[in-house]
C-alpha cells in the first residue's frame, strides 16, 4: 500500500445558522484556504475531486451538484461524490491513489442543517421498512443507548458530564468551535433532562459550515515542498440497520475498523472521535482501547460544533494538523454515520 500524505486542511467556523449564505458560499472560503496552503490555484491542479454531503439536508435530489459550482465550471475535472460524511470521500480518494489513478486529490464536505429539523432529517437514514416510518429520531435512539448503559452500570451521569466539561474546556482554544468555556460537572448535572437521560449539553449542537482537505502521494508532497502527515491505515465497517439486533453498549464496527487500520500497532498521542453524544465518546474510547495518555478531542470534538457531512473529515484534519505542528507523533481519527454509531471509519496518522 502506498503512503498517502495530508498536506492541507481548512474548516469554517461552526455556526448555528449561516443565514443567507448558501452551500457554495460556505464551501468557497475553505477551498481557497487549502489552495493557498498547497500553493495551487484551483481544483484543476489536482487529479481527482470528491465531496461529501446529504441531499436530505437541502431537500432536493442531486442537490450536491450545486456544491460543484464552488469548483468552477471549466475546464472539466474528474469528480465524484458520496452521500456520506466527507471522511468517506477521503476514503474514495485514498483508493484512487492506491490504484494509481491519481497522484493528488481535493476532498470537501459541507452541510447547512439550520433550515430543517436535523433529528427528523437523519431519521431517513433508518431502515425504510420498519424504522423510518416510525420517525424515531437520532436523539431518541441515543437516549435509549445511554439508558441501557446506565442501567447496566457501564457509565454514570457524572462520567457523561465530565466528557462535556472537557469538551467545552478544550474548545476554548479552537477558534472554529460553537460551544466553549469552563463549566463544572456539578453545574452540568444540575441542568434539567432534555430527552431522558440526556441533557441538552449531552447532545452535539446543530451547525452550518464546510471543510476541505488536499491529499497526495508522499512524492508529490515533497515536490510541493509542504509539511505533511501520513495516512498509515484506514478502514470502515457497518452494522445492521436493525437496532434491536445490535449491542448498543459497545461499537463492534469501530473495533473491527481499528484492528484493520492498525490502531494497536503503536502508542496514540492524539485522538479525535466523532461522538455526537457524550456517552458515545466513552464507547469509542473503549472500542479503540485508548490509554489515559491519549489526548482525546483536543479540539473539543463535535460536542463543541457539528457540521453534518463535514465533521468526520474535520476529525481527520484536526489530527493531521496537530501532527504537522509537532503536537504528537501518531494519532487516530474517527468518523461515524447512522444512529447509535452504526457505521464507523478509523484512520491512523503519523507525523513525518
Amino acid at each position: 500500500m502506498r503512503d498517502v500524505a495530508i498536506v492541507a486542511f481548512a474548516q469554517s467556523d461552526c455556526v448555528r445558522d449561516a443565514g443567507a449564505r448558501n452551500e457554495v458560499e460556505l464551501i468557497m472560503p475553505v477551498l481557497q484556504e487549502v489552495y493557498k496552503q498547497t500553493g495551487i490555484n484551483s481544483a484543476q491542479d489536482v487529479d481527482f475531486t470528491c465531496s461529501g454531503s446529504c441531499d436530505y439536508q437541502q431537500g432536493a435530489a442531486f442537490a450536491f451538484v450545486a456544491g460543484v459550482d464552488a469548483l468552477g465550471a471549466v475546464p472539466p475535472i474528474k469528480e465524484s461524490h458520496v452521500e456520506m460524511d466527507a471522511a468517506w470521500a477521503l476514503y474514495e480518494s485514498w483508493l484512487k491513489i492506491q490504484m494509481g489513478q491519481a497522484e493528488s486529490a481535493l476532498i470537501y464536505g459541507f452541510g447547512k442543517s439550520s433550515p430543517g429539523e436535523l433529528p427528523i432529517v437523519l431519521s431517513q437514514q433508518l431502515d425504510p421498512y420498519y424504522l423510518a416510518p416510525l420517525w424515531v429520531d437520532t436523539i431518541a435512539f441515543a437516549a435509549m443507548q445511554a439508558r441501557v448503559m446506565l442501567e447496566q452500570g457501564l457509565i454514570t451521569e457524572a462520567e457523561m458530564a465530565e466528557v462535556v466539561a472537557r469538551s467545552r474546556q478544550n474548545a476554548s482554544n479552537n477558534p472554529h468551535a460553537q460551544l466553549k468555556g469552563d463549566v463544572s460537572v456539578d453545574e452540568l448535572l444540575a441542568e434539567p433532562e432534555y430527552e431522558s437521560p440526556l441533557r441538552r449539553h449531552d447532545c452535539c449542537p446543530i451547525s452550518d459550515g464546510a471543510c476541505a482537505m488536499i491529499i497526495c502521494t508522499v512524492e508529490k508532497a515533497k515536490e510541493w515542498g509542504k509539511p505533511y502527515a501520513v495516512i498509515k491505515g484506514i478502514d470502515h465497517r457497518i452494522e445492521t440497520h436493525h437496532i434491536g439486533s445490535r449491542d448498543l453498549t459497545q461499537s463492534i464496527s469501530t473495533k473491527q475498523a481499528a484492528e484493520a487500520a492498525g490502531v494497536a500497532q503503536g502508542p496514540v498521542d492524539i485522538a479525535e472521535l466523532y461522538a455526537p453524544f457524550s456517552h458515545q465518546e466513552i464507547i469509542l474510547r473503549r472500542a479503540l482501547n485508548l490509554s489515559d495518555d491519549t489526548k482525546v478531542n483536543p479540539s473539543g470534538g463535535v460536542l463543541a460544533g457539528n457540521v453534518m457531512m463535514a465533521s468526520g473529515l474535520s476529525r481527520i484534519g484536526e489530527v493531521a494538523m496537530r501532527l504537522i505542528n509537532g503536537e504528537g507523533k501518531r494519532g487516530v481519527a474517527h468518523a461515524t454515520s447512522g444512529p447509535c454509531l452504526q457505521q464507523n471509519l478509523v484512520t491512523v496518522l503519523e507525523a513525518q
